[in-house]
């Protein structure tokens, strides 16, 4: 059984009212914990290790952002912030671009070639033109984010509190889109308002802990997309988007200064990054081949209950 194009959309507004109250909720002390005027203090092993953990988790779906924030706060470290987490992020388009460097080349020629020949039809164009329509929605409320709502990111929202509930709510999202896809389609039959829908499922990213990748994974499978083609279109997705968060970000550093980071930590987290979201790709692809995806639903589910038994203990 495959979602209609109106349930879908009324699917994913529907999830935005849900995940949106729960910026709203009161969080114990723990979950307080955001990001602070100051740069944060991190050496060199830490943000390689932070990278190792952007790179881990960028692809998989299980947030890459949750573990950025609960992973150093746990070791001690403190929150690294919103812009230290989004730069490392340009290590992870590295890798995506780089793995598929080969297909995306093919896909712009066929796509050029098909443009001046009016052949809109064509699977290659069908493919850019999703990818492009499909980050509209994020970029659009990317930049409206940052541009006008600067506290956004400095509120609860990024509270441990947030991050555990959304989890918990993401698991259930993908096990009913793994329960109900009927995972028959392939890249090549992508139409327009696929793009839309997908790119309406990664806008949901923006809250923290929602997984980009696992949104869009998530509203692959729901148009009826099989998992490796609902996988390579989220991959693909996530090119611009990443991109575009990643360069902003670096423009502010670059205009603020990297305080107590130093060069040499920055440069660290990206690398590490780029090396193992390239190995995260590689496997990720392989594993949906032949294999469901139970084991990052019940992964999710039990990070999210675990982080909420650490908070009622404060």
């Amino acid at each position: 059984m495959v979602l209609s194009k109106s349930q879908l959309f009324l699917f994913l507004t529907v999830t935005s009212v849900i995940l949106s109250l729960a910026v709203t909720m009161p969080t114990p002390v723990l979950s307080q914990v955001n990001e602070t005027a100051s740069t944060p203090q991190i050496n060199f092993w830490q943000g390689a290790f932070l990278g190792f953990v952007q790179g881990a988790t960028e692809f998989l779906p299980i947030s890459s952002t949750a573990h950025l924030k609960v992973v150093p706060v746990i070791m001690g470290w403190g929150d690294p912030g919103i812009t230290f987490t989004a730069v490392i992020q340009l290590g992870s388009i590295v890798a995506v671009v780089s793995y598929f460097w080969v297909f995306l080349l093919e896909v712009i020629t066929g796509a050029r070639k098909a443009l001046s020949c009016s052949d809109y039809q064509d699977n290659n164009l069908r493919i850019v033109i999703g990818i492009i329509i499909g980050n509209l929605p994020i970029v659009f409320f990317g930049l409206l984010v940052k541009y006008f709502f600067s506290q956004f990111y400095n509120s609860n929202l990024r509270s441990m509190a947030v991050i555990a509930t959304t989890s918990i709510f993401m698991s259930l999202l993908m096990g009913l889109a793994e329960k109900i896809g009927e995972q028959k389609r392939n890249l090549c039959e992508l139409s327009i308002n696929d793009g839309i829908l997908v790119g309406l499922a990664q806008a949901l990213a923006l809250i923290p802990g929602s997984s980009r990748s696992g949104l869009t994974l998530t509203g692959g499978l729901l148009i009826g997309l099989t998992r490796e083609t609902a996988a390579r279109f989220s991959f693909l997705l996530g090119i611009p988007a990443i991109t575009l968060a990643g360069l902003v970000e670096l423009k502010d550093l670059l205009t603020t200064g990297i305080g107590n980071m130093g060069i040499t930590t920055v440069l660290a987290g990206v690398i590490s990054s780029a090396i193992f979201s390239y190995l995260a790709i590689d496997w990720l692809l392989r594993f949906l081949q032949t294999t469901s995806i139970w084991v990052f639903v019940w992964y999710r589910l039990v990070f999210g209950l675990v982080l909420l038994g650490m908070i009622g203990m404060q």
